[in-house]
């Protein structure tokens, strides 16, 4: 039985659909609300608050044994099987990482980090809000098992830092959120690259010598001008299993293989108008009274190459970036949060807790490290004339703002699994004090910034 769509055409020239402008009412909100930057940080927080619950209910027991299921991949005779805690920290965060490598090379081709001025302020405050956390931290802890978590309250986490600001779009300005944005994504950066350099187990040089012939050939294949992401995605996979054997952590793979995604569309901008152009003359040329692309093969072939031809002129780094940010925010940062947020939260022992030396690094070094390191560095290179205030922002915002960067979720956490992979005391106090520093320094950052946005004027 067949079914004729009820269409009726209209003097706009739209076909009539009643139902499917209701429907647009309905879902262009969800829409809306899944691309803002709060709604992200929001999901993250009820994941946090879910791991949390569950691990301190009668459901604990289970959620530990949940957190070892075995995972595992098979091909014939090779088999590479992992606990599912491990499966998410090693496997699926390289696609977070893959994200944030794309935003990198983005920011750093066209992006706020493109213009060494503009630049210069949050690139300096990154780096000081790296420095200064690192050695509250060593000061608590120097001397003991503790010392490698140095790097655990060096990162801050742009979702929730920069949907916390979010929040107050109408109180403070514009530039500010973009000051942000440039300071947690160099502080990406440079997470990554302590990550890279000083967390890393024993190495394989044969599996190094592959990974490095591996990201030559994906460098290969870049200046080569191939756009087609398959190869891309290949070698990349690849490389995640080379980096996995050679006891560099495999997530780097992300980051690496982002960076070798061309960033060149296939069309020039006249180039792209003049196609444009023909295949609407051609279009036109083959319509045939009120047929439509169903009736009329030939102007659904065209009707394809003009979709085949909008895609061209997009660079395949534009196009990844939008396809993984949903899937990495709204799946995998949410099991992230899931399987690693789970602490036992024992209040006869708290006392014990807040007063450990790997606790108070932490909470310390974010919540007062970050403040000090990039309002200071701020402060310093202001004097010095090396960078310029966000336009219409006072010094005392942009103090609000650091304080926002001692909200470290989620790539303190993947550092503090990393740092104490085998010593699971210390990674329950370091997850105890990321929690605390970045839920203070997400009610004090907020605070202050709507108490200063009352008399703030946008720009």
């Amino acid at each position: 039985m067949a079914f004729k769509d009820n269409q009726q055409s209209v003097d706009t020239g739209i076909n009539y659909a009643p139902w499917e402008n209701t429907f647009k009412k309905v879902i262009t909100p969800f829409e809306h609300f899944i691309h803002q930057q709060t709604s992200s940080g929001i999901l993250l927080m009820l994941a946090a608050g879910i791991a949390l619950f569950i691990a301190n209910s009668y459901l604990a027991e289970s959620y530990q044994h949940f957190l070892h299921t075995p995972v595992a991949l098979m091909y014939g005779t090779w088999k590479m099987e992992m606990s599912l805690h491990h499966f998410v920290n090693d496997g699926l965060m390289a696609l977070f990482f893959f994200v944030v490598g794309l935003e990198l090379k983005r920011e750093f081709l066209v992006g706020e980090l493109s213009d060494l001025k503009q630049a210069a302020l949050p690139i300096i405050a990154a780096v000081g809000g790296m420095v200064v956390p690192a050695l509250i931290y060593t000061f608590f802890n120097s001397g003991t098992d503790a010392m490698p978590g140095w790097g655990i309250p060096m990162a801050t986490d742009i979702a929730f830092a920069v949907g916390v600001l979010a929040l107050l779009a109408f109180r403070v300005p514009k530039a500010l959120v973009t000051f942000l944005v440039a300071l947690a994504i160099a502080d990406d950066l440079g997470a990554v690259l302590v990550i890279a350099l000083f967390y890393t187990q024993s190495l394989s040089v044969n599996w190094l010598m592959a990974a490095a012939v591996l990201v030559a050939v994906l460098v290969t294949l870049n200046l080569s001008g191939i756009r087609k992401v398959l190869p891309y995605f290949v070698l990349a996979v690849l490389l995640w299993y080379a980096l996995f054997q050679s006891g560099v952590h495999a997530t780097l793979a992300g980051v690496i293989g982002a960076f070798t995604v061309p960033a060149r569309s296939r069309y020039h901008s006249e180039k792209f108008v003049s196609k444009l152009q023909n295949l609407i003359s051609e279009f036109n040329a083959n319509r045939q009274g009120n047929d439509s692309v169903l009736t009329n093969q030939k102007l659904n072939a065209i009707a394809e190459e003009v979709e085949s031809t909008a895609r061209s002129i997009q660079t395949p780094l534009q196009r990844l970036e939008h396809t993984w940010h949903l899937p990495v925010a709204f799946l995998i940062i949410p099991l992230f949060a899931i399987i690693n947020a789970g602490i036992p939260v024992e209040l006869s022992t708290l006392n014990v807790t807040i007063s450990h030396p790997v606790f108070m690094g932490v909470f310390f070094g974010l919540a007062l490290g970050k403040f000090l390191g990039i309002a200071g560095a701020c402060w310093i290179a202001l004097k010095l004339k090396i960078g310029q205030l966000p336009a219409g922002a006072s010094f005392m915002q942009l103090a609000a703002v650091s304080v926002l960067g001692g909200i470290g979720f989620t790539m303190s956490i993947f550092i503090a699994e990393l740092a104490f992979a085998n010593g699971q005391d210390f990674l329950l106090m370091a997850k105890t004090g990321v929690f605390a520093a970045s839920l203070l320094s997400g009610i004090v950052g907020y605070s202050a910034l709507r108490f200063l946005g009352r008399h703030a004027v946008n720009p």
